[in-house]
């Protein structure tokens, strides 16, 4: 599993992506009865995903993304060629709308939580950000002049910039001020560490140091990195928020199946509702293909004022 790991990170997947990856080869090589892959070979592939459809009943996502996690295993960790599968069956695809809220229940929502959470939440409604790129934002990629968020290395290992909500200035520069704080202490007891993505920690050895590699979120507790041996500050963890975001929802009385991914749904059709275009909506959002961007024409039309014929009865 080490082997999977350097592969990732020398592919530069997300720590998300790698973990589901290690997850379903792990659920591989036991479904073969801890047999290696190589002497499994890429003809237990199909068993193992007609598997996940037919005993498990696991969704399509979740059926794509364990045959992707094997045929990394395959092609990029083993090198082993995989030719084309016969007997695959692939759980179907349903096409569903994403959950969104009106305008006000994202301010009721809003208004259930305080203090760091809010402030999250709020940025996440405001700039469209996923919570794993909110919650790994550094200090340098705040903008406040040009009022821009520059997101790195977000999902697909792709760079892109989103707009600097002008409501969360004042918060946002007493969150600097204060990560500037924590910051300073640390530095006097020889710490003051912020993990680095990549090779960067070799090649700029007294980068991590900086203040604007902090991370705009920071834990507030310190970590040993077993390697270095360097007491690290990592990002706020996001089970915090999603609980305090869970506890908001069943405070304001609404009953959407939503999550805090939600309030990014929700940041795109507000956007499209007061007539941003949709491709700008695409760049916001960092949509490689203006299709998956396009999924939102469909949730306006779905909630826009309409009149219902019974309505219009004499």
């Amino acid at each position: 599993m080490d082997q999977v790991s350097v592969v990732c990170r020398r592919r530069h997947l997300s720590r998300r992506t790698e973990e589901a990856y290690r997850y379903w080869i792990r659920q591989y090589i036991f479904f073969h009865d801890k047999r290696h892959p190589r002497d499994v070979g890429p003809a237990g592939i199909t068993p193992f995903i007609n598997d996940l459809a037919a005993r498990r009943h696991v969704a399509a996502s979740t059926q794509s993304q364990a045959f992707n996690a094997v045929l990394f295993l395959y092609r990029d960790v083993l090198e082993v060629e995989v030719e084309h599968m016969e007997g695959l069956r692939r759980v179907q695809r349903l096409s569903r709308l994403p959950v969104v809220f009106t305008v006000e229940e994202v301010r009721q929502v809003l208004g259930g939580l305080s203090g760091l959470s809010k402030l999250i939440a709020e940025l996440l409604y405001g700039t469209g950000l996923r919570i794993t790129e909110c919650l790994t934002l550094r200090v340098k990629d705040i903008d406040f002049g040009a009022g821009t968020i520059h997101i790195r290395s977000g999902k697909g290992g792709k760079d892109r910039t989103t707009v600097l909500p002008d409501r969360l200035r004042k918060a946002l520069q007493e969150q600097l001020i204060w990560v500037a704080r924590i910051h300073k202490r640390d530095l006097t007891v020889g710490a003051g560490h912020a993990p680095l993505p990549g090779g960067l920690d070799r090649k700029y050895p007294n980068a991590s140091r900086l203040l604007g590699w902090q991370f705009v979120f920071p834990s507030r507790i310190t970590r040993r990195c077993p390697g270095s041996g360097r007491a690290l500050r990592w990002h706020v963890s996001e089970s915090t928020l999603q609980k305090q975001f869970k506890d908001a929802l069943a405070h304001a009385g609404i009953h959407k199946h939503a999550s805090v991914h939600t309030l990014r749904h929700s940041f795109a059709t507000h956007l499209l509702a007061s007539g941003t275009d949709i491709r700008t909506i695409q760049l916001l959002l960092g949509h490689s293909n203006l299709k998956t961007t396009m999924i939102y024409t469909h949730v306006h039309q779905a909630i826009r004022h309409t009149v219902s014929p019974l309505d219009r009865l004499c």
